[in-house]
């Protein structure tokens, strides 16, 4: 899984999954590649949640470089399974993106978590 960097460690990934949980609650949530595609292309994503396990990658490969491209933090998670889980979905999720809303409810802890990915990130590259 050495092309699947930054990897979330076990910490940070219950961090994420907590929030997605709560994103997908009150819909601040993007499910899919092309979902996630969608709204980075649209401005519109705050951060980019990817599973390391998809297989095979190379169906969510595009999504880092799209990120750089447009300086929206990603980071990859280890399970679709418990990707998929967090979006209220019973189905496996590759991909994922945290829209937008500075009105949301869960804005301020999506900052913080948006800082401990960006430090990750900078940890690995």
């Amino acid at each position: 899984m050495e092309r699947a960097t930054p990897l979330a460690d076990e910490e940070l990934c219950n961090d994420i999954l907590e929030i997605l949980t709560q994103a997908s609650a009150i819909r601040q949530l993007k499910r899919g590649a092309n979902e996630a595609t969608k709204t980075l292309k649209r401005e519109n994503a705050e951060v980019i949640f990817l599973a390391a396990d998809a297989s095979p990658l190379e169906i969510i490969l595009h999504l880092p470089l799209l990120c750089e491209d447009m300086s929206v933090p990603y980071i990859f998670v280890p399970s679709k399974a418990d990707l998929g889980q967090a979006c209220g979905t019973t189905r496996n999720v590759v991909a994922c993106a945290l829209t937008k809303n500075t009105r949301s409810s869960i804005n301020d802890d999506v900052q913080k978590l948006r800082v401990k990915i960006e430090k990750c990130f900078y940890e690995t590259g």
